[in-house]
């Protein structure tokens, strides 16, 4: 090549002279990646349980996931934390999820190193690592790794995928979102789906369309340059979202039961050799309910929530499938190494009886089997945010017992992939060696040829904590190099070194049998009780399901094993435990702006999600609409909040003002003005007057008194007796001048856009409240 470089940074090597005649060019030479060099793809699935896959046992037919694991490995031993947030920042940056400031999702941070949602910048990302080597990188799907004061269009945005490392980003920031009407970020903006439901919209569909068009962009430019695509469908988180004729697939599959699920998923995955020979199936959990015990109506009702999950599932498998495709079409198959990961166990959040709206796990209510069993022919589809019971989620983590949230090994234990070709001589073969989530960033970089940075962008990084399974991928028999783990989630414990564990499960091995329930706090005495007596003790090298409690034969093992948790806690700033769950949610926490009494929004601009506004919750308020209405009048929306799940919605239909609050997707309130909105420039309001104290614990906001003003005059009041104590709707961002996503009220076509101007909106929070008492009169007299 007679063109000369020089690398950055270095002296300029050609040579300068007084004219262009007498000199001799060099370019700084951009930055390229090693001839070679693998791609790399890691695809993360919520929520899926250890035997949910067809390649884990599972009757569910993932036939594009299955080839991956029968083309590549299969390991049985791999690990994550027991929740989203914390086991995504592992992977991503192989260090420990406390290392991480993540020991809770983001939305529960506490104000303490290991658990302040805010990932340390000496934590650099694979990501970042991979930007200083050349390569292209993605994320597209879920990303829940952002603070969540830090989401709204204020910022900063340094925390948001595109400030840690990755060039481009389609998906959504939060840990869970609407398949239907997600809360979709491109980059670093907020956009709407192009589709509809009606139209055939599905997010898995959509971000599998983004990832192929990323890759293509930069492939058919740059067709040597090597990429890593982060992709994190929202599946299988609840909502379970499937196109009916992707459920219906399954019908009659799981009329059988949930214990008949186990046993035939536990034969075949000793027959497959998922699990050893000598392994045993844990016991029937007291929390699940035996399917025979069943009514007629729940049987039909829970064979359908699962029918539903089982085609959301192969739904998913299905568009995975495509983007494989078009990595073969490419020729980058064989040398993209890819990983495929769930984040926890299978999810309990559904209940004892699950549920139709998963707003009412997040707001302490209980769900009804009478709602569920009404709404049977709407699971999986944009009416309803549906959850499967317990039930279910106790046989996707088959063998083991427990579930997502716990650090038994139904929480932590997940189905692992790794499939690569170029670099793995072998197929379908099994490992078994221990691995964890922290290490998927070691094992990459060793594989990629790379060696972990000592710095990044300037800041120093801090010491890799995973190790690296390379070694394992062409030798069966390698030794395991990660030989402690600890685990901490929500107060559940446990650790694992060399063959043993000890877990001292919180609040019990069972909420039947402790009598407590997820969220109960652990104080000092009670932790102090727990170390002396709460602990188990399992040879898992021996007891794959742990299913044998030793600890009484092995009182000095077990003493060890409780010290090294205590090493390990110290080491990657576990403390303080922390039990509480969704009580979490209520504490307070910094925000960007400060806490003020009044939030002014504008028409056009991105919804403001619910960390980073007003909170309205349990509180006296008012909503200010600033507007101008033509002489042919207007409609739309003037502000909304949440969804079918949950929320609120201000708006002009058929030339009236209405206020609409939807209480958990349960009880639909309205309130109408009496006389039409005049023409002209006005100020629209809602007031909420509190009447009631909440019962957060038993899923009650406060109730109150609604009223309507046309320009401080009353024109409609009406009485709300149930609200939100906790959350509003699934995605609970603000949005003025239209209901972006699943609609508040049925009455009405999402978006709805308001056809006239709005000037601002404003919440007000103060508690001022306009008083009238003359035409509260008025009111009271006119409905007699």
């Amino acid at each position: 090549m007679s063109l000369k470089e020089y690398r950055p940074g270095t002296a300029f090597a050609g040579v300068i002279g007084r004219t262009f005649d007498q000199s001799s060019p060099a370019w700084p030479e951009p930055l390229r990646a090693r001839q070679g060099a693998p791609n790399v793809l890691f695809v993360i699935i919520d929520d899926m349980g250890y035997a949910q896959l067809g390649c884990y046992g599972s009757p569910i037919e993932t036939p594009n996931i299955d080839a991956l694991a029968k083309g590549g490995l299969l390991y049985n031993n791999m690990h994550t934390t027991a929740l989203c947030s914390p086991t995504r920042s592992c992977i991503l940056t192989g260090r420990n999820h406390h290392s991480n400031a993540m020991a809770c999702i983001t939305e529960g941070a506490t104000g303490y190193p290991g658990s302040n949602g805010n990932i340390p910048f000496e934590n650099g990302f694979l990501s970042e690592m991979f930007l200083q080597q050349g390569y292209n990188t993605y994320a597209v799907g879920k990303w829940h790794l952002t603070p969540a004061d830090q989401v709204s269009a204020a910022g900063p945005y340094d925390r948001w995928p595109l400030g840690r490392g990755f060039e481009r980003f389609y998906g959504f920031l939060g840990g869970e979102t609407n398949q239907y009407y997600p809360d979709l970020i491109y980059d670093n903006h907020a956009v709407e789906p192009e589709k509809s439901p009606e139209q055939g919209y599905h997010l898995t569909e959509d971000l599998v369309d983004k990832a192929i068009s990323f890759i293509a962009d930069s492939k058919q430019v740059a067709p040597n340059k090597p990429f890593f695509m982060y992709f994190c469908p929202g599946a299988m988180h609840a909502p379970h979202h499937v196109p009916k004729e992707w459920a219906d697939r399954y019908k009659g599959k799981f009329d059988a039961g949930w214990e008949s699920y186990r046993e035939q998923a536990f034969k075949r995955q000793k027959e497959l050799g998922v699990v050893p020979a000598n392994a045993e199936l844990s016991r029937h959990d007291p929390d699940v309910q035996k399917w025979d015990s069943l009514s007629a109506d729940e049987k039909k009702l829970y064979a359908r929530m699962m029918e539903v999950y089982a085609g959301f599932l192969t739904h998913t498998d299905h568009h995975i499938g495509r983007l494989i495709d078009f990595l073969k079409k490419l020729g980058e198959f064989d040398n993209t190494l890819i990983m495929v990961l769930s984040d926890n166990g299978a999810s309990s959040e559904g209940g004892p009886q699950g549920m139709v709206n998963e707003a009412l796990f997040f707001n302490n209510v209980k769900a009804s089997l009478e709602e569920n069993l009404a709404a049977i022919d709407k699971l999986g589809g944009p009416e309803v945010c549906n959850h499967y019971p317990w039930g279910w989620c106790w046989a996707g983590d088959t063998p083991f017992r427990r579930w997502k949230r716990e650090t038994y090994r139904g929480g932590i234990s997940d189905p692992f992939i790794v499939h690569w070709p170029k670099g793995i001589a072998v197929k379908g073969e099994i490992r078994t060696q221990y691995a964890h989530a922290v290490d998927m960033v070691p094992t990459v970089l060793e594989a990629a040829g790379i060696e972990a940075p000592t710095s990044i962008r300037g800041v120093t990084q801090s010491p890799i904590e995973g190790v690296s399974f390379a070694h394992t991928f062409n030798h069966a028999q390698a030794p395991a190099g990660h030989l402690t783990q600890y685990f901490e989630m929500f107060g559940h414990r446990s650790i694992y070194h060399d063959g043993w564990r000890a877990v001292c499960p919180w609040p019990g091995t069972s909420f039947v049998e402790s009598g407590k329930f997820f969220g109960a706090p652990i104080d000092k005495d009670k932790l102090a009780e727990l170390d002396a007596t709460g602990w188990e003790l399992y040879h898992v090298a021996e007891d794959f399901a742990e299913n044998h409690n030793v600890a009484a034969q092995n009182r000095a093992k077990l003493i060890e094993m409780i010290a090294m948790w205590y090493v390990e806690a110290g080491k990657y700033k576990v403390m303080p435990i922390d039990s509480r769950g969704t009580l979490r949610f209520a504490d307070e926490r910094p925000k960007i702006a400060v806490d003020r009494m009044s939030y002014v929004f504008y028409p056009g601009t991105r919804g403001a999600p619910p960390n980073v506004t007003a909170n309205i919750l349990n509180r006296p308020h008012s909503i200010t609409a600033d507007v101008e209405i033509p002489d042919g009048r207007a409609e739309g929306v003037l502000l909304s909040q949440g969804g079918s799940d949950g929320g609120f919605s201000l708006y002009v239909q058929e030339g009236k003002l209405y206020y609409a609050y939807n209480y958990v997707g349960r009880e639909l309130y309205y309130v109408e003005s009496v006389e039409p909105v005049p023409a002209g420039r006005h100020q629209l309001r809602f007031e909420f007057e509190v009447t009631g104290k909440p019962d957060i614990a038993n899923g009650k906001g406060a109730s109150g008194k609604a009223q309507l003003y046309f320009d401080r005059r009353l024109v409609a009041e009406s009485k709300i007796e149930l609200t939100n104590p906790l959350t509003i709707g699934l995605l609970g961002s603000i949005v003025c001048g239209r209901d972006a996503g699943s609609p508040v009220t049925p009455k009405y076509k999402p978006p709805f856009p308001f056809t006239g101007t709005i000037h601002s909106v404003t919440v007000d929070v103060s508690g001022e409240l306009i008083r009238d008492a003359e035409a509260e009169v008025r009111m009271i007299l006119a409905r007699q």
